[in-house]
């Protein structure tokens, strides 16, 4: 696996890739794949968030658990998938609150998050990879030392950053950011198992929205 990122992240965490952890990750997946064990997302796509929203540029951070482990879904993107195929259920559901709090945000008929990502979204999961179904399978093998890394990292050398942590696993990430320095938003996670657990009715988004423009930052277009 050759660990092709930005070069404003490689600034941020390239001394990770030489790290024993990180070998060890490289080791595991090298493993999986000469056993025959299919991983998601696609080689191109395990950093894809990193590409896909440059650490300078970093405005939002969602945090996920695992890629999605169906065939086609996962792209690298927390939550997000790739188009053409069927929304996944907590994704309907932050459509949802999203409809209930931005005006005239309008339903998609994708899960394609890429917009958000071009816009200073982080969509970071803490577990890079997986084995295609097999939910968690990956969740041993180093990539939350990497991707806590990414998260200080932000915090300590970034100002007015919004982190959206959904679900008790999010939540924990919390120790890892300053809260005099950025907003910290929790509520439960969007999943059908505790959305009305008070995901519904957060309005994170336009809680967000304010936040970045009463810090002098573009807001986001949340419609995809």
């Amino acid at each position: 696996m050759t660990v092709k990122i930005h070069p404003s992240w490689k600034e941020q965490v390239g001394n990770e890739f030489d790290k024993p952890y990180f070998k060890k990750i490289k080791q595991h997946l090298v493993a999986d794949h000469n056993n025959g064990k299919r991983i998601y997302p696609a080689g191109s796509k395990i950093f894809n968030a990193f590409d896909s929203t440059p650490f300078n540029e970093v405005k939002v951070v969602i945090i996920g658990q695992d890629p999605y482990h169906g065939q086609n879904q996962a792209h690298g993107l927390s939550f997000s998938v790739q188009p053409g195929v069927r929304v996944p259920p907590s994704l309907q559901n932050i459509y949802k609150e999203l409809q209930a709090d931005i005006p005239d945000f309008k339903i998609p008929t994708h899960g394609h998050l890429q917009s958000w990502a071009d816009q200073g979204v982080l969509l970071l999961n803490a577990f890079l990879t997986v084995r295609a179904g097999e939910p968690a399978s990956h969740r041993k093998i180093g990539w939350e030392e990497f991707t806590d890394e990414a998260i200080r990292r932000i915090s300590e050398e970034k100002e007015n950053v919004v982190f959206l942590l959904w679900g008790k696993f999010a939540q924990n990430k919390e120790v890892l950011i300053d809260n005099e320095q950025h907003l910290i938003l929790k509520a439960a996670h969007p999943s059908p198992y505790s959305a009305n657990n008070g995901f519904f009715g957060c309005s994170h988004f336009s809680k967000t929205n304010q936040f970045l423009t009463d810090s002098g930052q573009a807001p986001i277009n949340w419609q995809v």
